[in-house]
């Protein structure tokens, strides 16, 4: 018995140390394909624009610059842009999660007579939609159009959201709500109190998802805004940088690019550049959020799975 159960165990032991070389490699493997676009997009962005033309960037710069970065920030409308963006996304974040989470916590009421008829109303948006036109009609009529409420109120509450903070508040034991009722706390100190406090992971997810959406946000900048510079966004105006750099590449500009990279001159750009630079000043910010949220992710992502 023993010589079998020292054999069982060196089998186990040979097929745990299998089993993990396997797992290493994939791992390794997997950080690689993740970081090699990030890190190759970021070398491009710090390389001269004449010397990108002649290809072979990987995760170095072969000519060091920040020519590309100063071409994107001259334009004078990036820094209000950038302002707009961060408003907007600050802004729109608080506001957007805090009316979420209110209607979350309202529908998870079992003594709310019309919870059922209010979520199929809310879930029945996701299937239905009137349609651009009207929606941009819709916005004019209320005096949204060239203002910067046009980013926040169209899309305060996402139904997305309310349903999975609804089933985190709904997994939460009843019986914090009911002392609380009895020892007199009314809708609002047990909305703020306790299911606020303990939501937080899933607050913290659903910040993140809404925070991305804002800051990603161009689209409506293009039909709303368009005609109101003060009110551009970052991603709009670097939409407009990399469509004009790519008209000038198409209008003729392409045999000078590369007329440039044979002479050595670094003050030029290319639509590779460009793009470069523009994915990393738009990425970089939501990189330094993420860290201090991921705790939180992470515990959001599991909602629902424990019913209390």
């Amino acid at each position: 018995m023993d010589i079998l159960r020292k054999l069982a165990g060196k089998r186990r032991g040979v097929d745990d140390l299998i089993f993990d070389t396997i797992n290493v490699i994939f791992m390794i493997l997997l950080v690689v394909v993740m970081l090699y676009p990030m890190l190759n997009t970021f070398a491009i962005s710090l390389n001269a624009a004449t010397d990108t033309v002649r290809g072979g960037i990987h995760l170095l710069p072969r000519e060091f610059t920040l020519y590309n970065y100063e071409h994107v920030f001259n334009n004078a409308q990036i820094i209000q842009a950038g302002f707009i963006s961060v408003m907007r996304t600050v802004i729109g974040t608080g506001l957007g999660v805090l009316a979420s989470a209110m209607v979350a916590y309202t529908i998870s009421r079992p003594h709310f007579i019309l919870r059922k008829f209010v979520t199929l109303a809310f879930v029945l948006t996701m299937y239905m939609n009137a349609g651009l036109i009207p929606t941009y009609l819709l916005h004019r009529e209320l005096g949204l159009i060239g203002t910067f409420w046009i980013y926040i109120f169209p899309t305060l509450i996402g139904v997305f959201n309310v349903i999975v903070i609804r089933s985190f508040i709904e997994g939460l034991p009843e019986t914090l709500f009911e002392s609380a009722r009895m020892d007199g706390a009314g809708e609002f100190v047990q909305f703020f109190k306790i299911a606020l406090p303990l939501a937080l992971p899933v607050i913290a997810t659903v910040s993140l998802f809404v925070a991305v959406a804002q800051w990603n946000q161009w689209f409506d900048v293009f039909i709303y805004n368009s005609s109101f510079p003060e009110l551009s966004t970052l991603q709009y105006e670097l939409m407009k940088v990399l469509s004009n750099s790519n008209a000038a590449f198409d209008s003729g500009s392409a045999q000078d690019a590369f007329a440039d990279a044979i002479g050595g001159q670094q003050d030029t750009v290319t639509p590779q550049s460009i793009r470069a630079a523009m994915t990393v000043v738009v990425s970089v910010p939501i990189i330094c959020v993420y860290p201090f949220l991921q705790k939180y992710f992470v515990k959001g992502l599991t909602i629902g799975g424990v019913k209390g």
